[in-house]
């Protein structure tokens, strides 16, 4: 039996992976699911499929033939934003902080649970809606000005020195989350609760890579490190 209703529309989801058993589980598991599941095997095809299917999410390996994950991946966000969960067959922070920046919002790591999968894949659903909701919210809201570094959340853009800098959408939401409480450390938990939707403790691990993602854009003195606990935004001025 399926989660979704019939008011509900079936969401496609594009599945890039190279292992035909692997990606066969996958598909069926997303199919049950109520979803519709579509399968390529290399980077390229991914490309040309996301263009075309115009997926609601993507479920990307990033060890491929023909055209690695992390390129594919950079590919189809710059065509058109749509959330990327990452496959990585290594439990390495650097693969996965490079995975984030080729413009991913989550990773997971080989061998994994379909029951997690699923539980990631529902929640980066619920972020795309939630962040329409937030995009109206933030209509109105004023600037986050902190001299060097100015955030727009209407406009969600961010500048550093004058520049603009490219943040995929679940690191402005991570930014901006912080930046509104200014010197306030926000637990792991509750950095997955407001930008990530998630109701466990279960993704951690992705906040913290999230961060490191950030630091390496924003440079590494704007999050603050509580250890055992959470972040906190210093803002520039302050220092």
């Amino acid at each position: 039996m399926n989660t979704i209703d019939a008011h509900t529309p079936r969401r496609t989801i594009l599945v890039v992976e190279d292992e035909p058993t692997l990606a066969t589980a996958i598909a069926q598991r997303l199919t049950a699911e109520g979803w519709n599941a579509r399968v390529a095997g290399d980077g390229a095809s991914a490309v040309q499929a996301a263009s075309q299917l115009k997926p609601d999410l993507v479920i990307m390996d990033i060890m491929l033939p023909v055209m690695d994950g992390l390129e594919a991946t950079k590919r189809i966000v710059a065509s058109r934003p749509v959330p990327v969960l990452i496959l990585t067959a290594r439990d390495d922070e650097a693969d996965k902080v490079i995975g984030l920046g080729a413009g991913a919002d989550d990773y997971m790591t080989k061998p994994f649970s379909m029951r997690e999968l699923i539980a990631r894949c529902k929640a980066l659903l619920r972020r795309v809606e939630r962040a329409k909701v937030i995009a109206k919210n933030s209509e109105n809201e004023k600037i986050l000005d902190f001299g060097t570094l100015v955030i727009d959340p209407a406009q969600r853009i961010v500048t550093l020195d004058g520049h603009e800098v490219h943040l995929t959408p679940t690191e402005f939401d991570l930014l901006a989350t912080l930046a509104r409480r200014p010197k306030s450390v926000l637990t792991r938990e509750k950095l997955l609760e407001e930008v990530w939707d998630w109701v466990d403790a279960s993704g951690t691990r992705t906040v913290d890579s999230h961060v490191k993602a950030l630091r390496h854009k924003l440079g590494p003195e704007l999050i603050r490190t509580v250890h055992g606990v959470g972040y906190a935004f210093e803002p520039p001025e302050a220092k």
